[in-house]
């Protein structure tokens, strides 16, 4: 009896733990900027501009959920516009540059 009493305290303490939301995800806000920034400045505006949309849509969407203080959501967002971010800079460093011209040797 005194084990069953045990795993439900268990329990009960995992789901308490699991329900309480953490604070703000600060770093994965920050980490999504700045995978944002190097994709625009690797030309992703113009090689991946939908891969560079959706970043900054989750992002924006990370950003209204964090004002609302759901802190678990916006993380996931914010996690979501890093990887698309970095999606979006791996298609422009492979795209070729459009304002290079090929040589006409």
């Amino acid at each position: 009896m005194a084990g069953l009493l045990r795993r439900g305290l268990w329990l009960v303490l995992a789901i308490f733990v699991s329900a309480c939301e953490t604070g703000p995800p600060v770093q994965e806000m920050s980490d999504a900027r700045q995978a944002i920034a190097v994709a625009r400045e690797a030309g992703a505006e113009v090689r991946a501009a939908i891969e560079l949309r959706e970043a900054e849509a989750y992002l924006a969407s990370a950003q209204r959920k964090l004002s609302r203080r759901a802190y678990a959501q916006a993380k996931r967002d914010a996690m979501q516009a890093k990887n698309s971010a970095i999606h979006a800079l791996s298609i422009a460093d492979r795209a070729p540059d459009p304002s290079r011209r090929p040589d006409s040797n």
